[in-house]
């Protein structure tokens, strides 16, 4: 990962998130939907503003994985729910990989990630592996929403697929860490 001094990452507030457009990260089965064709000049100022989204979309993929890493080190996680944590990591890492490369294809330079410390995460509330589940949900609803919030803005209609794809990733996230809370795993008929 290049983490060069002349990159910053961009600010992470989820109302910020939501006025610059949703989360956008492709799931590996998304990958292919990102194979996109040379863009003429013309496209220039649209696919700026993808590649915008896009690395708003890869900083907070960043902070998933950051937030996920904290939680697992936490010591607070039993082994089955530690395991799937470090899985929903992996797909955060997957979505960021992708991010990357077509950052980089459409021309762009990916934003570097900042170190957990950086996020400030509310670690002092982190009390239990109820608080843990908890704290990571809130982060994928977030994610679910922004996504929705995403689709339309994407002037390229193939990003906007593959914004489309992981919403359903991060939806499961969300159901999955409810469940385990104990908790109505689909709490709503949409997701607001």
């Amino acid at each position: 990962m290049n983490t060069s001094d002349d990159r910053t990452t961009p600010a992470l507030d989820r109302r910020d998130w939501f006025k610059r457009g949703g989360l956008f990260a492709a799931g590996l089965g998304a990958a292919s939907a990102l194979a996109l064709p040379a863009r003429s000049f013309a496209a220039s100022m649209s696919t700026q503003s993808d590649v915008d989204m896009l690395n708003v979309a890869l900083g907070l993929e960043y902070q998933a994985i950051a937030a996920y890493q904290v939680g697992a080190e936490s010591g607070l996680l039993q082994k089955p729910v530690l395991a799937v944590a470090v899985e929903f990591q992996g797909q955060h890492k997957a979505h960021a990989g992708i991010l990357e490369a077509t950052i980089s294809k459409l021309g762009g330079t990916p934003v570097a990630a900042m170190k957990p410390a950086g996020y400030h995460f509310p670690t002092d509330k982190l009390k239990n592996q109820a608080d843990v589940l908890r704290f990571a949900a809130g982060l994928e609803r977030g994610a679910a929403s922004a996504y929705l919030g995403t689709v339309p803005q994407f002037h390229n209609r193939a990003l906007a697929k593959a914004a489309a794809s992981i919403l359903g990733d991060e939806t499961m996230h969300w159901a999955i860490l409810l469940n385990a809370l104990g908790e109505n795993p689909v709490p709503a008929a949409f997701i607001a």
